[in-house]
C-alpha cells in the first residue's frame, strides 16, 4: 500500500527529546505507524480497535 498520501502526525506518546519518535496516520480502516527518522520503511498497520487498546495500555503503564 502506498502511504505517501496519508496525513502523518507525530504521536503524543513519542519522546519529548525528539529521539524516539513515531508518526501515525489514521484512516477509517487502519492506523499506520512508522519511525519518524526512517520513513522509507513499511509502516506497521493495525486496526483502529487494536490501536485504541494499545494506547489505553500504554497510558496506564506510563504512570
Amino acid at each position: 500500500m502506498n502511504t505517501a498520501h496519508l496525513a502523518w502526525f507525530k504521536s503524543s506518546y513519542s519522546g519529548s527529546s525528539g529521539d524516539n519518535c513515531v508518526k501515525v496516520a489514521v484512516t477509517p480502516q487502519a492506523v499506520h505507524v512508522r519511525d519518524s527518522k526512517d520513513t522509507r520503511m513499511q509502516p506497521l498497520c493495525v486496526s483502529p480497535t487494536a490501536w485504541s487498546a494499545f494506547t489505553v495500555h500504554a497510558s496506564h503503564n506510563a504512570r
